[in-house]
């Protein structure tokens, strides 16, 4: 049975949830699922904007297939190709083997390489500005290179403002039979998910996505229609939004806070973690998190960081070197390109205590991070005459966040 649901006049989303998937990308943790979006716009031409994975493929047909209600199916537009998008590709070519396909040379490249027998002369390549025209809705189509991959485009109906954004504005989460940002609290319930989605998905890519963030600028949008997530449509909502993406692509911080993130063996370079958010409580610094680098999943860590302005990193000497799960975590952040925070290192060892120096190093390589002078070197376990560096150090992240 179908299930899809009205955006606006002529045009309807057609995705479907799914619950089952643990690992996004076979990487990221899902708690409550995703949700593939694709939408159909019915004009003098049927149009049908991307298609499915292949874990929703039943209900994604079946909800084309009610939408059209007995139409056939003239375009379909492709705006990204990666397979949780693109998986059913095939099964609308074996239904609707007239349909045209309006995408880039870059995405049919792609596309030929995960072997989809596609018909050059049912393709027609748009470029950058390009339009095409249905009967009274026109499309305009902007290159979105490398928001996240090469191919990508977002398209933009030019009649009634949506932009069909493709893997930008999403999030993790299904939809749970609802649609809109607005039926949600979003602010409140989703953007945390929607942070993590985008800092460890398309957070390496600050600078393309600033560069689309320039040309919707341009646009008179009144819907965003993404490929994961809820619709937008309050002016409000979408603002929100916008100004996320502004900091995170940025990699500006969200808020004035202090991340801190431990690795412990055995407890002890936890409880000083521990003792040092007490110590910035007590100085009024209460928007903190801890986390056990060793539990919590990257994905969370980096969402975070892309967060909060501060971050310390408590960590045990392990082989003479970084504890493995925070040196991950390290290279992860190396990796997003992860920039503009102020770091605090404090480090462990029972015999030869390097994980801080080894620490500094590495935030060496990244772009203007800033390390506090003031750190705390313990041996074993925090002791009393650790006491006086654990205040300097808190004294330090407080006086620091009233910058």
């Amino acid at each position: 049975m179908y299930n899809y649901r009205k955006v606006t006049d002529d045009l309807y989303w057609v995705g479907a949830n799914d619950r089952r998937l643990a690992l996004f990308e076979n990487i990221h943790p899902l708690y409550h699922g995703v949700s593939y979006n694709a939408y159909v716009l019915l004009d003098k031409k049927t149009v049908l904007i991307d298609t499915a994975d292949w874990a929703v493929g039943r209900q994604f047909i079946e909800n084309v297939i009610g939408v059209l209600d007995g139409r056939s199916l003239d375009v379909l537009v492709i705006n990204h190709v990666e397979p949780d998008h693109a998986a059913t590709l095939e099964e609308i070519l074996l239904r609707w083997p007239k349909v045209k396909i309006i995408t880039t040379q870059k995405a049919v490249t792609i596309l030929k390489q995960f072997a989809f027998p596609l018909d050059i002369d049912k393709i027609d390549i748009v470029n950058e500005g390009d339009t095409r025209s249905f009967g009274k809705h026109t499309f305009a189509f902007v290159k979105a290179e490398m928001v996240h991959w090469p191919e990508a485009m977002v398209s933009f109906d030019v009649t009634n403002g949506a932009l069909f954004s493709a893997d930008a504005f999403g999030t993790f989460k299904s939809l749970d039979g609802k649609l809109f940002s607005d039926e949600f609290d979003f602010r409140g319930e989703w953007i945390d998910e929607a942070r993590r989605y985008l800092t460890n998905i398309v957070g390496k890519y600050g600078p393309p996505v600033q560069h689309l963030l320039k040309k919707a600028a341009g646009l008179d949008i009144k819907y965003i229609c993404p490929l994961h997530g809820p619709v937008w449509r309050d002016p409000m909502d979408i603002a929100y939004i916008m100004d996320k993406y502004q900091h995170w692509s940025t990699y500006e911080p969200e808020e004035k806070g202090v991340m801190i993130v431990f690795g412990s063996m055995y407890g002890h370079t936890e409880n000083a973690a521990e003792i040092l958010a007490s110590k910035l409580a007590d100085r009024g610094v209460t928007n903190t998190r801890i986390y056990d680098v060793s539990s919590t999943n990257v994905s969370y860590l980096i969402s975070d960081v892309f967060k909060y302005s501060h971050l310390v990193l408590a960590c045990v000497t392990y082989n003479l070197g970084i504890f493995p799960p925070m040196k991950d975590f390290i290279h992860d952040m190396q990796a997003l390109n992860v920039q503009n925070r102020t770091v605090a290192v404090m480090e462990n060892g029972s015999w030869a205590i390097r994980s801080g120096s080894l620490i500094r190093e590495e935030l060496a390589k990244m772009k203007r991070m800033k390390v506090l002078e003031d750190g705390v070197t313990f041996a074993s376990s925090i002791q009393n005459q650790n006491v006086p560096d654990l205040d300097a150090l808190a004294d330090a992240i407080a006086n620091d966040l009233k910058k």
